[in-house]
């Protein structure tokens, strides 16, 4: 195909100047290579193409007949070349994301949006769904990469570590935990839980917890969206276990005390099936991603360790 178009580039040549000589300066080849080439276009086509005399070069009637289309399909070539190497230079395309509803709510649009400033021609489509089935999605293709947790042994999946989401315990103002430092899963299923559906990863890593302590939880209400359970916390309805940054900016009428547990931080991972090649605008927004959540942990550190020294 490539070299097909090398002879109709050089056909719509010698039409356009009508000599030979000018067309090959033109286009940086000998004459004879570029006869050698409009000579394969007519033998490819089955008819001549040009007139020689004396006066120049003339397109014969068939000549006339094919110009047209040639040109129109030498142009919508070029276009697909031009539009393949934007693809491969990570200018264009599509890359869609399944992520936490909690990463959907804190970091990753902010994330997103410094991408598209660099990367204005790609389009990025984000689902804020369940841990379950961010990795469905990844498993069956409907996405390009999710942004959640690795449930036991995913064997089709790939994780890259991207950032730990710190569990903490919800409670109102004024109940009987919230004015201690630190609280227990034991001291918190005493109050009566709120936790997010079983399919949550919260839900995952405290149930986890629960395993290892040997602990049967009292759940009192389970909802499927943590919006929900900080709404049961106000209304005094029990307490919630939730990622710390559930509760957003607003926490006036909320109160959070630390979770007092090692295993109370959520690992959020990148997931990618490890049988598929990302395209390279999906490729880009994963070394993005990566990069600036690194530069936020580091800068996190340096915050924490000046505090720690003012003390």
């Amino acid at each position: 195909m490539i070299h097909e178009l090398r002879h109709i580039r050089a056909f719509l040549k010698i039409a356009e100047t009508r000599n030979f000589t000018r067309a090959a300066n033109d286009l940086h080849v000998s004459q004879s290579a570029l006869t050698v080439q409009v000579q394969q276009l007519e033998e490819s086509l089955g008819v001549r193409l040009f007139n020689r005399n004396k006066r120049g070069v003339t397109l014969t009637a068939a000549g006339k007949d094919v110009f047209g289309p040639l040109q129109r399909l030498f142009n919508d070539a070029q276009t697909i070349v031009e539009h393949a190497r934007d693809l491969s230079s990570a200018s264009t395309g599509f890359v869609a994301i399944a992520a936490l509803p909690t990463v959907c709510a804190g970091p990753l649009p902010e994330l997103v949006r410094s991408f598209l400033e660099i990367y204005p021609g790609i389009r990025v489509q984000i689902f804020d769904v369940i841990a379950e089935r961010v990795r469905e999605a990844v498993l069956k293709r409907e996405v390009d990469f999710g942004i959640g947790t690795l449930h036991g042994r995913d064997a089709d999946l790939h994780a890259t570590p991207l950032f730990q989401d710190r569990l903490v315990v919800f409670a109102p103002p004024g109940h009987q935990l919230s004015e201690k430092r630190s609280v227990t899963l034991r001291e918190a299923s005493a109050h009566g839980l709120i936790l997010p559906g079983r399919a949550s990863s919260v839900r995952e890593a405290v149930e986890a917890i629960a395993h290892r302590e040997r602990l049967l939880l009292d759940i009192r209400y389970e909802t499927n969206f943590m919006p929900t359970a900080l709404a049961f916390v106000r209304a005094n309805l029990g307490i919630a276990i939730l990622p710390e940054s559930a509760a957003g900016t607003d926490t006036s009428d909320i109160v959070i005390v630390p979770f007092n547990n090692r295993f109370a931080n959520r690992q959020i991972d990148l997931l990618q099936r490890k049988d598929a090649t990302l395209s390279p605008a999906a490729e880009s927004l994963v070394r993005h991603l990566l990069h600036k959540l690194r530069v936020r942990m580091h800068e996190g550190h340096s915050s924490a360790s000046i505090r720690a020294r003012k003390k």
